[in-house]
């Protein structure tokens, strides 16, 4: 009887082969099953990414939710923040998406921070202050498209910016806890946006101060600074010689200070 069943045992076992197959076809139907499943979830995203578009009437919710508080539920201003009435779409594009807006305290200025909004919604809330309080628009993309006049956009540039952005647009320091920025990367669309609108303490640049080709020089000049290389290698900032003076006196004389300590003590 014990023989019988060690025999039956024996038959019943499976072949090691079979269970590598086994777990193989498993592995195999799950990876299946997953990568169908993403594929079909991934379609259904940017399908529905590809349909949504906010209206104005989705911008004002936005609006009410995240700037009433400091600007009004009807744009009309309050303690906390001015009126918006005329500012205009490129003016709320600007401020909402270099993160100036919404504030995160009452300050001296409006400093950069990360973007709390999608483009779709900052758009949508550009819309919505349009379509209450209209003030400067979105330009045209001639203006934009960097093929002005460099050589005089240079010289405009000089002229009315320079004094308080620095002649390399580096930004500097202003009065009273505030400064110009640094606008060496800034984009075509925001500069133009910050000329038209002026935000902060920058003047506002209408057709009058700097006509629409002027301000295509500028923008062309500024661009082509971005992308060219400064030919003296290191820009130290882009300060200027008090950066330059203040290198050659903390490494060059303090270097020379250095050598010649090493050389009395070696002939000591």
């Amino acid at each position: 009887m014990a023989r019988e069943k060690k025999q039956r045992r024996s038959n019943g076992r499976r072949s090691p082969l079979a269970a590598a197959a086994l777990i193989g076809i498993g592995l195999i139907l799950s990876g299946g099953i997953y990568a169908g499943a993403s594929a079909a979830l991934a379609a259904t995203t940017e399908t529905s990414a590809a349909t949504t578009t906010l209206t104005a009437e989705d911008g004002e919710k936005l609006f009410q939710a995240n700037c009433a508080t400091c600007h009004g539920l009807d744009l009309q201003g309050t303690d906390n923040g001015p009126s918006l009435y005329g500012v205009g779409a490129l003016a709320v594009e600007f401020q909402v998406s270099t993160g100036r807006m919404p504030m995160a305290m009452q300050g001296p200025q409006a400093d950069q921070k990360p973007v709390q909004f999608t483009e779709e919604q900052i758009l949508a809330m550009s819309e919505y202050v349009q379509s209450v309080a209209p003030g400067p628009d979105f330009p045209s993309d001639q203006l934009l498209d960097g093929e002005g006049d460099v050589s005089r956009g240079a010289e405009l540039f000089r002229i009315n910016c320079a004094m308080c952005h620095n002649v390399a647009a580096a930004g500097g320091a202003l009065t009273e806890g505030k400064w110009a920025p640094d606008i060496q990367d800034t984009s075509a669309l925001h500069i133009y946006a910050a000329m038209v609108t002026g935000p902060q303490n920058m003047p506002v640049f209408n057709d009058l101060n700097l006509t629409p080709e002027d301000k295509r020089d500028i923008i062309s000049a500024l661009l082509y600074q971005q992308e060219a290389e400064a030919p003296g290698g290191f820009t130290i900032g882009s300060l200027g010689p008090v950066a330059e003076g203040l290198f050659v006196w903390i490494f060059g004389i303090g270097g020379l200070v250095a050598i010649t300590v090493w050389i009395t003590a070696k002939s000591n």
